[in-house]
């Protein structure tokens, strides 16, 4: 069974890419619902990197337990008509709680430069779960996911790396770094 997603969001895809390897940013997604606690005395990495397997523990607002879950991490490079999109897979496995009743557990978020956006980003998300409680479970999960929409679209503004200056402090900015120059001009003064 399947969950999807597909929407354009307000930052570029580098802006995702770093966003998705995250663990605080992918956290938020799911806030303040659920919460993950690593299960390993390290802790959580600070950028996810291909081949990681961490173990976390799920938990509602912080107080209910929902399970331990696998965290393992992979990336890949796909291109599509000239684009360059890059996925980022987590295909661990729930452990405990009432997600260990499913035996498979594939989650793919793609990002790539949206069509025709310039800036902006198109953020696929793919969810594919197995077993014989999936039925029984998916509408939950479809749920979830709603809400990931709602979080990943109200985010994104927030994952850009240099946000953009309005232009008097851009001004501003190079005043400073010229030494002797005007306000307003990049040119030093002679004396």
């Amino acid at each position: 069974m399947r969950i999807l997603l597909k929407l354009v969001i307000d930052c570029d895809p580098d802006a995702a890419w770093r966003a998705l390897h995250s663990p605080r940013a992918v956290a938020e997604l799911y806030g303040p619902f659920v919460e993950l606690e690593p299960l390993v005395p390290s802790g959580l990495p600070t950028a996810w990197s291909p081949g990681d397997d961490v173990p976390v523990q799920m938990s509602a607002l912080g107080m209910l337990p929902l399970g331990r879950q696998l965290i393992h991490t992979s990336d890949r490079f796909v291109e599509e008509r000239g684009i360059t999109v890059r996925i980022f897979r987590d295909s661990g496995i729930p452990l405990t709680g009432p997600l260990a009743s499913l035996d498979v557990w594939d989650h793919q978020m793609a990002v790539s430069p949206a069509p025709g956006r310039p800036g902006r980003t198109l953020w696929r998300d793919r969810l594919v779960i197995g077993g014989a409680s999936a039925p029984a479970l998916w509408p939950l999960l479809w749920g979830i996911w709603q809400w990931r929409a709602a979080r990943i679209r109200a985010l994104a503004p927030t994952w850009a790396h240099d946000p953009e200056l309005p232009a008097d402090e851009t001004a501003h900015d190079e005043d400073a770094a010229t030494p002797g120059a005007e306000p307003g001009s990049a040119e030093p003064t002679n004396p």
